[in-house]
């Protein structure tokens, strides 16, 4: 396994950690997001999306075309502390999807 693929592993594997975390806190939907909301000029679209809706339709679902499409990977990462700041206040609620999101930050910046 080359350095790239043992790199794309690596980042699938931390989507999928994303994915049941997301799960275990019922905060993954069935049901799609209305076109209309993916047409946000805000980042993370916060204006049309909560911040896990962005994290399943938005960003996974993007890293995930990358990955099957064996196109590059971003190089630069910060969505764990938007989670921080997201699940502020919120006791231990976001806990594991915050280290989910910080490995996953750290596998794209190369650390």
């Amino acid at each position: 396994m080359t350095n790239n693929q043992e790199h794309a592993s690596h980042v699938a594997d931390s989507l999928l950690q994303i994915e049941i975390a997301l799960r275990s806190m019922d905060a993954w939907q069935e049901q799609p997001m209305p076109p209309e909301a993916f047409e946000s000029t805000q980042p993370f679209c916060l204006d049309t999306m909560n911040f896990t809706q962005w994290l399943q339709f938005v960003f996974v679902a993007r890293m995930k075309l990358l990955l099957e499409t064996g196109q590059a990977l971003p190089s630069v990462s910060g969505i764990a502390p938007m989670a921080e700041e997201y699940y502020r206040g919120q006791s231990e609620s976001g806990a594991n999807l915050i280290q989910a999101l910080a490995r996953m930050d750290s596998l794209l910046s190369g650390e």
